[in-house]
């Protein structure tokens, strides 16, 4: 197998690091092997130098909690990427890190996952994340993604519920279509009254907002709250840990 997917795969890094860490010299069996491409049995002993795990940990996972008005990944239309508001001014008072911020940690960073000019909430960003994008939000994601939907349904802007035909919520649940292309199971519940809360997997761009308009209702508040086991938690708007 090649080296670097045998690092992969133990875990010891991605791959695109591992041949990073190949080409530097950072990588033992038995010798130093600093060609790309190279073969080694799965049961042989790799080393990684005390360099790659320095690199590796200068490495942090960026958590915002992006406002509205704020776009997701590149500066567009004049709108700010949520990015700039990582600096110090931003950072929450109450991060319990304990990393100290340097200007560093902003190098490669990369948004996981998008969030609309119009929406809310949990936004990471991490060197890493550039290589796990699909993984995230791609067609074939295994991430739950999870959100609070504020909605109105016609005349009714409060006390939602009682009105929103049963089998409308079963459609948001399964069964919709987006660009002739059926959507995945989403778990999606009311919250209280006025507010959905949905869980996704795979999600096309403004997804939400798209299925509750085609059974009637209206998206006036988006917020994700939660990424796999990452969860926004007490965050507060603008800020970042």
């Amino acid at each position: 197998m090649r080296l670097s997917k045998v690092m992969s795969e133990l875990g010891l890094c991605l791959r695109r690091e591992a041949d990073e860490w190949i080409e530097k010299g950072w990588v033992l069996v038995g010798e130093v092997i600093d060609t790309l491409g190279t073969k080694i049995r799965p049961d042989q002993n790799v080393e990684i130098a005390p360099a790659a795990h320095a690199a590796q940990m200068q490495q942090v996972t960026i958590l915002i909690h992006k406002p509205v008005g704020y776009v997701s990944g590149q500066a567009e239309d004049g709108y700010q990427p949520a990015v700039t508001l990582v600096n110090l001014s931003n950072h929450w008072a109450d991060d319990q890190s304990g990393i100290r911020f340097t200007p560093l940690h902003l190098r490669t960073l990369a948004p996981a996952g998008r969030l609309d000019i119009d929406s809310t909430g949990l936004l990471s960003s991490c060197p890493r994340m550039a290589g796990w994008q699909s993984n995230w939000i791609g067609g074939h994601s295994d991430v739950d993604k999870e959100y609070l939907v504020r909605v109105k349904f016609g005349e009714h802007e409060v006390d939602i519920e009682p009105h929103f035909p049963p089998q409308s919520l079963a459609l948001l649940h399964h069964g919709l279509s987006l660009d002739d292309v059926p959507l995945k199971t989403a778990q999606v519940s009311w919250q209280n009254g006025e507010q959905l809360r949905f869980v996704l997997r795979a999600g096309k761009k403004r997804q939400i907002r798209r299925m509750c308009e085609l059974v009637g209702l209206e998206v006036v508040g988006l917020k994700r709250i939660r990424m796999g086991r990452v969860t926004l938690g007490a965050l507060p708007p603008g800020q970042w840990r």
